[in-house]
This record gives structure tokens, sequence and C-alpha cells, in this order.
């Protein structure tokens, strides 16, 4: 039977309140066409916001089930409108109702860095996993550029949304965001970014012999599979 996470300090939510109704839209489509085409597959998204990419993969015959777990109230009662299940509340103290090995995929979309202990988390999810299942994550990545051009200014300051949100309460690397899956019993089989690197990036990766390419991504997205 799953455990919650014990002694963890509820999470804010005041602090989503004030986030713009886009901040919890949008559809993963670059998700969705890594699931199977069959329609057999058990979904869970954690972080499902108001239901846009569940309700896509329903639409498209993607999934038996689409499940989603989502901290914002407004967000969730607009998800429940679109998916087979939503369970509202903070991901690291809520108990997972579904038995070890339920789900065929999971997508984690931008929310692993709001988390207190998404170590933890991953591990909990893990277990809801079948052998094979498929993990689709991403998060913004601390080790970029554009970071390091404040660093070095002296300056880290938080903002509304991206890389430095003010809601983000851990950040990762490419290298620690990996580690995370793998020490959760999930084998990463690619590494990709979002999207490709502006002018200056691109310029930066020929000079450098794609050497630090690292450093012109923008957000991590990692596409594995459980062990």
């Amino acid at each position: 039977m799953d455990q919650t996470v014990q002694n963890v300090p509820d999470v804010n939510a005041e602090g989503y309140k004030n986030k713009q109704s886009t901040y919890f839209s949008g559809v993963r489509r670059d998700f969705l066409e890594l699931l199977p085409g069959d329609g057999s597959t058990n979904v869970l998204e954690i972080g499902c916001g108001s239901g846009e990419t569940g309700a896509a993969a329903i639409a498209a015959g993607l999934c038996r089930s689409y499940t989603g777990v989502e901290l914002a109230q407004q967000a969730a009662a607009l998800a429940r409108t679109r998916l087979t299940e939503v369970h509202e509340g903070d991901v690291e103290r809520i108990t997972f109702p579904w038995p070890d090995g339920h789900f065929n995929a999971v997508l984690m979309s931008e929310v692993l860095e709001h988390l207190i202990d998404p170590w933890t988390v991953v591990k909990r999810i893990s277990a809801k996993l079948k052998p094979g299942a498929i993990v689709l994550a991403s998060s913004p990545n601390v080790a970029q550029l554009a970071i390091l051009k404040g660093i070095i200014a002296d300056c880290w300051e938080l903002t509304d949304t991206g890389v430095m949100d003010r809601t983000h309460l851990r950040w990762f690397t490419q290298g620690s965001y990996r580690q995370m899956f793998e020490d959760a019993g999930i084998r990463i089989d690619e590494v990709r970014t979002m999207a490709p690197p502006g002018p200056f990036g691109s310029v930066f990766n020929l000079v450098t012999l794609n050497r630090y390419r690292h450093l012109t991504m923008r957000q991590i997205c990692v596409v594995g599979h459980k062990l």
C-alpha cells in the first residue's frame, strides 16, 4: 500500500492563485506522439493542470484511461470535466489509491521543480508503473547561459514564469535530473531539448564543437521507461 511522505509541510497553494489560466493549460503534443497508438495505455499525469493534454490523448484514442493529479483547485475542477479521474491535492502528501504496476505511462511536465522532495515523489510514482512503462518528464535547466550570465552579474532574481519562477523550489541540471529518475529504477533512453537554441546558442555550440551544448538547453526533457 502506498504511503505518503511523512512530516512534509503543506505546499502553499496560495502561490498559484494569481497565476494566469494559461499557466495551467496547453497540450504537450511532443509527449502524446510518444504514447502507443493502440489505445491500451493507462496514463498518469502529475500536475495535469486543466487537463488539456489528457483531453487531447482521449480524443485521439491514445489511452484507455487518463488520470491526473493537480494541486490548483480551479485547474483541477476543469480537468475533472475532461479526464477519466482527477485527484486534487499535493502529490507529496496524498496517498496514491492505485496498486503497484497500474500505469503504462506517466507524464510530468514542468512539475517536479515545484516540489520539496521530488526525488521521493519520483520513487513513489515509479512503484505505480508497470515494467516497460513510458516515462516522459521535463523541467527547466538551471545550467544554461542565461542563468550563468546572471550569476556572473551577482543576480538571482525570481520571476512570475520561466526558469526562475518564484514557485520553483528545486533547480536541476541535465545530469541531476537524469540521476533522479535512474535512482528510482527508470532507465533514461533519451534526453532532448524542447526547442532549438537561439542564434547566439547556435553560434556558441558551433564554436565550442557542441562540447557545452547543455548550456544552450532551456528545458530538460527526458524519455525513459520503467525497468
